[in-house]
């Protein structure tokens, strides 16, 4: 089973209602399944919907305790190559300090061959990119750290 068969089976899930399907081809078996619930920051891609970034909430302790500000993390919603900018010789969607607008693109998740892009659901500003560029990512893991603004 080649890749492109695969990718045409999770579009053609992702389209669907089923939330679980199961293929065989001789004795490879592949069963997808999809979220129970709704991602909170969605892919940028429109054709794949059901890949968004998941926000997750952390109390951090810093210098200024007086604030007790929560820190969010933007998180990868796919296993893939994490991307900070569009091209090798373009500047980076956002650096440390940046104030993001809603829908504002933040990073680019490769997986599979496709480029996702990661957008931001709120205004918020980034504390920390907590990822190197290129670097493999998993499913969950903090790609940045957020203020809520």
């Amino acid at each position: 089973m080649d890749l492109e068969k695969i990718a045409g089976l999770v579009k053609i899930i992702e389209d669907s209602s089923l939330k679980e399907f199961t293929y065989r081809e001789g004795e490879v078996k592949i069963t997808m399944s999809k979220l129970e619930h709704p991602p909170i920051v969605a892919a940028g891609v429109p054709s794949m919907p059901a890949m968004g970034a998941a926000l997750a909430a952390a109390p951090v302790q810093g210098k200024e305790e007086d604030k007790e500000e929560e820190s969010l993390f933007i998180t990868s919603p796919i296993v893939g190559t994490f991307y900070s900018a569009a091209a090798p010789d373009v500047p980076a969607f956002v650096r440390v300090g940046d104030r993001v607008k809603e829908g504002q693109t933040v990073c680019i998740l490769e997986a599979m061959k496709l480029m996702n892009e990661i957008q931001c659901e709120y205004d918020c500003e980034i504390e920390a990119v907590l990822v190197s560029n290129e670097q493999k990512v998993e499913y969950g893991q903090p790609l940045f750290r957020v203020k809520k603004i």
